[in-house]
């Protein structure tokens, strides 16, 4: 199996520059959409009126899940773009949308100041961000996927997974760094703490200026821009889609391979400081966001790993592998973290970052190698939007409603488990196109 350092060895500059492109603005994105779950707690005091810290804190979730309900309405109209105009100017766009959108929620006015506009408007600049994101995964993965040399697609593309996680590591880092500021004492005390929850989303802006300047420079794609001259191009890549049985079954594949997404990306990354923050495990912010931090490190070294494994052994043996490996890890995991030892905490989180590397450093490629260049950005994006939405970005409201009605602070593992499962009996029946080119038509 090839190793990164030789891979990146043999890149040329034009390559580099591409995957530069991808994996920034990745970054960027995820950075911006990340930074929301990490600043639950001071939003959930400086925006959204609720009968307790509980209470305000199922408000800043459920606009978390709002905004993915606007992800696959992001998807259809970046998307068909894409496929007909451009990969190029898609990703350009959508960064700008989302650094705007993410420096808005940086200078919003509390709900003291301007009462429920506050809460509304902050539900507003979320769904702003889902309507970007939804047009980012797969335009980013597109574009690095048909930039990439073959046998090594899955290499290619999952270093926009480690940016992907390198992002969210960095929000974890700048909420640890704020995390003095971050308590309901600090923000309604006066002096730094009052505005300090706003650097991390001002962050945004130099962020956004650098992908974009980055993004607007690179030509189209090889895939694109060779259908482009023969007229291949479809005028309605979403109706073509939907005609053809196979299509359509492709788009089954994109919406239920990424059921492990849910648990994986947005339950233990996402979630997980709010989890470690809660009574049952009452670990304070600081050592809560290390925990996490720590796991954001090892899935970040395992990931390009994942990504050359499947270009010698293919897509569907490594997500196959890592589903069962989940299926049996997530219940002991949690039952580390749950002792509320950081050491044990830390090795439960990282054992199940490692394993589920194995589904995010595949997943992309392999719904990219679904579909030919004509729909490729819509119908991908699409799919793969629709189970963010219902199986991904309603997880922490779940897992925060299930844990509170139930007191069982293995929600969390049980729906890991039924997620890997989930994507176990979807990749079973899929046929690998790991080394084959990419179609065209």
């Amino acid at each position: 199996m090839s190793s990164p350092a030789s891979v990146r060895a043999t890149e040329s500059p034009s390559r580099r520059k591409v995957l530069t492109a991808g994996c920034i603005g990745i970054f960027v994105e995820l950075y911006d959409n990340g930074i929301f779950a990490f600043m639950a707690t001071a939003l959930a005091i400086v925006f959204f009126p609720g009968d307790g810290a509980t209470g305000a804190l199922t408000f800043v979730f459920a606009g978390y899940a709002v905004s993915f309900f606007v992800r696959p309405l992001g998807a259809v109209f970046f998307g068909v773009l894409g496929d007909r105009i451009g990969r190029q100017r898609m990703l350009v766009a959508v960064i700008m949308l989302i650094s705007i959108a993410t420096a808005c929620l940086g200078l919003l006015p509390p709900y003291s100041a301007i009462g429920l506009a506050a809460p509304i408007l902050v539900i507003l600049l979320r769904m702003a961000q889902g309507f970007s994101v939804g047009g980012e995964a797969a335009g980013a993965m597109t574009f690095l996927a048909e930039h990439a040399p073959e046998g090594k697609r899955g290499l290619h593309t999952s270093y926009a997974q480690v940016a992907s996680f390198a992002a969210l590591l960095t929000g974890t880092l700048v909420a640890f760094a704020m995390s003095p500021w971050l308590s309901l004492e600090a923000i309604e005390g006066g002096g730094f703490g009052t505005w300090a929850w706003r650097i991390p989303f001002l962050v945004a802006v130099p962020l956004g200026i650098i992908g974009w300047y980055i993004r607007r420079s690179l030509e189209d794609t090889p895939n694109f821009q060779r259908l482009q001259k023969t007229g291949g191009l479809s005028r309605n890549p979403l109706k073509e889609a939907f005609k053809t049985p196979q299509h359509r079954r492709a788009m089954l594949y994109a919406l239920f391979i990424p059921l492990m997404n849910g648990s994986g990306y947005y339950v233990l990354f996402s979630f997980m400081p709010s989890f470690l923050q809660g009574e049952k495990v009452g670990f304070d912010i600081g050592t809560a966001l290390v925990v996490t931090g720590t796991s954001l490190i090892a899935i970040c070294i395992a990931i390009p790993f994942m990504g050359a494994l499947s270009d010698r052994i293919g897509r569907k043996r490594v997500i196959a592998g890592a589903a069962v490996a989940m299926a049996v890890v997530a219940i002991p995991s949690y039952a580390l973290i749950a002792t509320g030892e950081l050491p044990l905490a830390i090795l439960g989180a990282c054992i199940m970052a490692v394993v589920f590397a194995g589904h995010t450093a595949v997943l992309h490629v392999l719904i990219v190698e679904l579909f030919p260049t004509r729909i490729r950005y819509s119908a991908y994006g699409l799919g793969y939007n629709i189970s963010a939405a219902l199986f991904g970005g309603t997880a922490p409201l779940l897992m925060t409603w299930l844990i509170g009605l139930t007191g069982n602070i293995y929600m969390p593992a049980f729906y890991a488990v039924v997620t890997a499962l989930g994507t176990l009996i979807a990749v079973l029946s899929l046929t690998d196109r790991a080394h084959v080119p990419l179609r065209d038509d």
